[in-house]
């Protein structure tokens, strides 16, 4: 057992360059067509580009950068929505991924690994700079933390000379984290290529506290294929808005005591928008999140019986009424489940090395053990030998409005996260583990 010792890490901050370069990234368009719909410039080459070349100055330099083979998107785990958008053979070509490193190339045992994601949710606002608060879409997911991360290593390399000579530093600029790719063609073909460390981090706003997992997740939808109707005669038809409105209360209200280890979103519904129509058909989609296989399997079966109970409970409603008793009758059968997104892996870092080099060594703050975690490409590290796997990153999704209107990034909080990133990379080089460590 060490006693905590924090790492002694000079201060890292951001410089003016630093300030500099986040607003041209936050300036730079990166959201991804399957945000996007494929209407807007998708300009991540450039923006990866100008962080390669800010990261030069460090010593960094590019061993990889390109988009994914299309066979990538032909595997089991693919989203629905990434396999339908990669029909254009421009979905690809505009979403590349980039590995810098410092140093030669180490043993994964000598080498950390920090992945970070320079595309966007869309939309976002005006970018702005009032001297301690950076606004822009990325601010804080994740432009900000991947500008910090060079300030990090900035001040890591100064206190520690072992860093780009005994140690590796990789770090991943990846694609499709966004738009519910979950990594697919961006962080998932990076690790089965070989370009991880020991500890890899993955640099999501986690408040400066270190989460060592990550949960996975999978998305349902429920259609409702029936016929429609008129508003003269709104009966004669089925209801698909009624009966998916009776299922989405139902779920919300149920589903949730299920997912002991994750979150329930009941999320878009649509039948359609006019008035004076009665829409036989529409959806219900549900995002569904687990920390484990077995999780997973439990919320599938849960959500199953679920649906069932919920058709029971809508006929039992509405069997005596006229209006809907057509779709009270057939709702067993013009309702279906089916799945846009599932069997993806879910991360559980269980490291005594880790905890002691992170929490004593470095002097990093734990996860709350009883706070959920949440969903990122951290989980494609699930099981790959000889690494362990952490989420450790400033601010927080909801506090900074991260996928909303008026994200924010906070100075104080970036350099306090370069302070981390330097004092993590410090340990790092100091303690790795050695060849004949056992």
């Amino acid at each position: 057992m060490v006693t905590p010792n924090p790492t002694a890490a000079p201060p890292a901050r951001l410089t003016a360059a630093d300030r500099e370069l986040l607003l041209l990234l936050l300036s730079t368009p990166t959201a991804g067509p399957l945000e996007t719909g494929a209407t807007g410039p998708v300009r991540l080459r450039e923006a990866q580009s100008a962080y390669a070349s800010a990261a030069a100055a460090l010593g960094l330099t590019v061993v990889h950068h390109g988009p994914a083979d299309t066979a990538e998107l032909l595997r089991p785990g693919v989203p629905a929505a990434v396999r339908e958008a990669a029909a254009d053979p421009r979905f690809l070509a505009c979403q590349p991924s980039m590995v810098l490193r410092l140093g030669p190339r180490r043993p994964r045992r000598a080498t950390v690994m920090c992945n970070v994601h320079l595309d966007t949710v869309a939309g976002g606002g005006p970018v702005s700079f009032d001297g301690t608060r950076f606004h822009g879409r990325g601010a804080i997911d994740a432009k900000g933390p991947a500008v910090a991360l060079l300030a990090g290593i900035r001040a890591a390399r100064r206190a520690a000379p072992e860093l780009g000579r005994d140690v590796s530093v990789l770090v991943q600029l990846v694609a499709g984290e966004e738009g519910g790719a979950m990594g697919v063609f961006g962080t998932r073909p990076l690790v089965e290529q070989g370009w991880v460390g020991r500890l890899n981090v993955f640099c999501e706003p986690t408040g400066l506290r270190v989460l060592p997992r990550s949960t996975a997740a999978m998305t349902a939808r429920l259609r409702v294929e029936g016929e429609d109707g008129i508003d003269d005669d709104p009966g004669a038809g089925h209801n698909a808005t009624v009966l998916l409105g009776h299922l989405a209360q139902h779920l919300a209200a149920e589903l949730p005591q299920h997912a002991v280890d994750g979150q329930v979103c009941v999320a878009g519904l649509h039948t359609g928008t006019m008035h004076n129509k009665v829409y036989g058909s529409g959806h219900l989609l549900l995002n569904l999140s687990y920390g484990s296989r077995a999780a997973a399997d439990s919320l599938e079966a849960a959500l199953t019986r679920e649906v069932r109970s919920g058709i029971e409970g809508f006929r039992a409603r509405f069997a005596d009424r006229a209006t809907f008793a057509r779709t009270a009758r057939d709702a067993e059968r013009i309702v279906h489940l089916d799945w846009l997104k599932r069997g993806l892996p879910a991360l559980r870092t269980d490291d005594p090395w880790t905890e002691d080099l992170l929490l004593r060594r470095a002097g990093l703050t734990p996860w709350p053990t009883d706070a959920p975690a949440f969903t990122c490409d951290a989980i494609w590290l699930d099981g790959v030998p000889g690494t362990s796997t952490v989420v450790f990153g400033p601010g927080d999704l909801g506090a900074n409005r991260a996928h909303a209107e008026g994200e924010f990034a906070d100075l104080a909080d970036l350099d306090a996260y370069a302070g981390g990133i330097a004092a993590l990379l410090v340990a790092f080089a100091r303690h790795h583990p050695r060849e004949n460590d056992r």
